[in-house]
């Protein structure tokens, strides 16, 4: 196996990491514009593409192990050390710089991950402090004076 197949393995990755960012910003824009009723559906893409990224990553490091096992390292060897490991600069230099690229893309898939929590954590307690405001009759309770959430004085 060949670094050449790893890169491909690697360019797949970081196109399906692209594909994640794009799903979570996109769920972002959802929470903070309010249309919570496609949360759900950008919730199932972004778990389409994990799913994918999961394939693409297994794929990686079965690559990763061949080309290990070619330069005479232990199969569980880490992009880092096999980019060191290569003997052309070329692409010991492509590796590395896969190997920022996706450091890099953790990097943010992570902040946006925890920021959409957050909105999700926020918008639930919204919805349940609403909730908590009906009586089990669903109209507002008798010692609530402030607008209600349905208006049953038709």
């Amino acid at each position: 196996m060949s670094a050449n197949a790893l890169s491909t393995r690697l360019w797949r990755e970081r196109e399906l990491l692209d594909l994640l960012q794009f799903k979570l910003e996109e769920q972002q824009l959802l929470l903070l514009s309010g249309k919570s009723q496609w949360i759900d559906h950008a919730t199932r893409e972004i778990e389409s593409v994990v799913d994918k990224l999961q394939g693409a990553s297994l794929s990686r490091a079965v690559e990763s192990a061949h080309l290990a096992s070619s330069l005479g390292l232990a199969g569980d060897v880490t992009l880092t050390q096999l980019a060191a490991a290569v003997e052309d600069p070329a692409w010991r230099e492509v590796l590395e710089q896969h190997l920022r690229a996706l450091r890099d893309s953790a990097s943010t898939i992570t902040a946006l991950r925890d920021t959409n929590s957050s909105y999700l954590r926020a918008a639930q307690r919204a919805a349940q402090e609403s909730l908590a405001a009906l009586d089990p009759a669903g109209s507002a309770s008798s010692t609530d004076t402030g607008p209600r959430l349905i208006d049953t004085d038709l």
